[in-house]
C-alpha cells in the first residue's frame, strides 16, 4: 500500500497475484480449452470425441468457478465480520433514537459506513436510514475517511 491516506478514490484493494495472474490465467486456460474442444467437436464429430470435448469444457468452467469462489468466500466472510464490528461500533456511538434503528441497516450499508469517522457517523446513519443510500453513495458522502487497511 502507498503512504497516502486512504480515501474513496484509493481505497480499493487489488491483490496482484489474484487479479493480475490467477484470474487472467484461468480465463486464458478456459478459452484455450473451449477453442480446442469446439474445434475437436467439429473436426471429429464422433460421440467419443464429443464426450471428451464436453468433459474438458466442464472442467474448464469448473476452474473458472473455483477461482471466482476462492476470492468471493473470504470477501463474504469479511463482510459478515464488518457487519458485526459496525453494529457494535454503532451501538456505542449512536444516540438512543438511532441505536434502536441499527437492525434496519443492510449489510451493504454497514460495509459502507465502516469508513466514516466516529464524529460524522450519527448524522450519516440518520441520512442513510432516511434516504436509503447504498454502499457507493455512503462512501461518496463521507467527509472524514476512516481507513480500513485490514480488508481482504
Amino acid at each position: 500500500m502507498s503512504d497516502a491516506p486512504q480515501s474513496h478514490s484509493n481505497h480499493t484493494r487489488w491483490d496482484p497475484l489474484f487479479h493480475f495472474f490467477l484470474l487472467p490465467l484461468a480465463a486464458i486456460v478456459f478459452f484455450g480449452i473451449a477453442f480446442h474442444s469446439i474445434r475437436d467437436m467439429i473436426r471429429h464429430p464422433a460421440v467419443e470425441s464429443t464426450v471428451h470435448a464436453v468433459i474438458h469444457l466442464v472442467l474448464g468452467a469448473a476452474l473458472i468457478v473455483l477461482v471466482v469462489k476462492v476470492r468471493l468466500y473470504p470477501v463474504k466472510v469479511q463482510d459478515r465480520v464488518i457487519r458485526l464490528e459496525e453494529r457494535l461500533r454503532l451501538a456505542t456511538l449512536l444516540p438512543e433514537n438511532l441505536r434502536s434503528r441499527i437492525p434496519e441497516l443492510s449489510e451493504d450499508q454497514l460495509c459502507g459506513l465502516r469508513f466514516a469517522s466516529d464524529a460524522e457517523l450519527p448524522a450519516l446513519v440518520q441520512r442513510v436510514l432516511n434516504e436509503k443510500l447504498d454502499r457507493a453513495a455512503i462512501k461518496k458522502s463521507i467527509q472524514n475517511w476512516r481507513a480500513d487497511n485490514w480488508r481482504v
